[in-house]
């Protein structure tokens, strides 16, 4: 892969988050998204459209403007150059390509083949809404077969807003992880406000963060005490918007009026407000 040379914006993005992290590590930059075009680059992110839908979600994956698009000014809400928004939607009776039927939409999109890398760290800005159900998530997951091709799942949260978890899939330590963890924010800040979300991948560790502040640390000893270490393949970025399924429904043990859904989240939706923005997207490595 053609690692780029930092741009200047990059360059003043590492910088802080190197402060943060009390890193002096120089490093190149491997993929760089600000999300301050007009629409979407498509020759970055592919947009998913819903197939067989998993984990019991209740949404299916469109490809359209009212799911998926790039804002700015106010509606951007502190993204400087731009965000992207994914934004959930209710829409009873929507049947798909497969003649499913869902009353949500939901946007969904990934770097697989266009940006992957093997090592280095990858970080998104991001804020997003609280709600019971409410399943953003920034993840990295390799080619073939799951849970073999290995997740990294950088940051998750289903609702509750003072929390997000860490966690990893591979061969023997998939589904309900032994390889997870949930971090709480301090009182006064929450998943509501903008915040650094990040993973540092090499061959023998995975150590997560937010605003520099380790969250996690997995070593390769600890993986291959339960299965075979799946993080020595090239991992592709994905960022998405799930609704209900069976992590929130294992938390907030929500069956009805949709399994892993409140009410009141169904009221959020309603009215517009479920939504998560992405600042950037950031992936770099250690300079030769």
């Amino acid at each position: 892969m053609k690692i780029l040379r930092l741009t200047a914006i990059a360059c003043v993005l590492i910088f802080n988050i190197a402060k943060a992290q009390q890193s002096n590590t120089k490093t190149d930059t491997v993929f760089f998204e600000d999300f301050n075009e007009n629409t979407l680059d498509r020759t970055k992110w592919n947009v998913e459209i819903t197939g067989n839908t998993v984990n019991e979600e209740q949404q299916a994956y469109v490809d359209s403007a009212s799911t998926l698009s790039l804002v700015k000014g106010a509606a951007a809400d502190g993204a400087k150059n731009g965000a992207l928004l994914i934004k959930a939607i209710y829409h009873p009776g929507y049947i798909s390509n497969e003649n499913k039927k869902y009353d949500f939409l939901s946007g969904r999109i990934n770097t697989q083949h266009k940006m992957e890398f093997t090592y280095g760290t990858a970080s998104a800005r991001m804020k997003m809404t609280g709600g019971a159900g409410l399943w953003p998530a920034f993840w990295a997951l390799g080619n073939g077969e799951w849970p073999d091709c290995g997740e990294i799942d950088i940051m998750e949260t289903v609702g509750d807003p003072t929390w997000f978890s860490n966690a990893l899939h591979g061969p023997k330590y998939f589904g309900n992880t032994p390889l997870t963890y949930r971090y709480f924010f301090p009182k006064g800040t929450d998943v509501s406000q903008w915040h650094v979300y990040s993973v540092d991948w090499s061959a023998n560790s995975l150590v997560f963060k937010v605003d520099g502040i380790v969250t996690y640390s997995v070593t390769r000893a600890k993986v291959e005490h339960y299965g075979r270490y799946a993080f020595d393949n090239a991992k592709f970025i994905i960022l998405n918007f799930a609704l209900g399924g069976g992590y929130p429904n294992g938390v907030n043990r929500i069956k009805e009026p949709y399994f892993g859904i409140s009410r009141s989240t169904v009221d959020i939706i309603k009215a517009g407000q479920a939504k998560v923005l992405v600042d950037w997207v950031l992936v770099t490595k250690k300079a030769n």
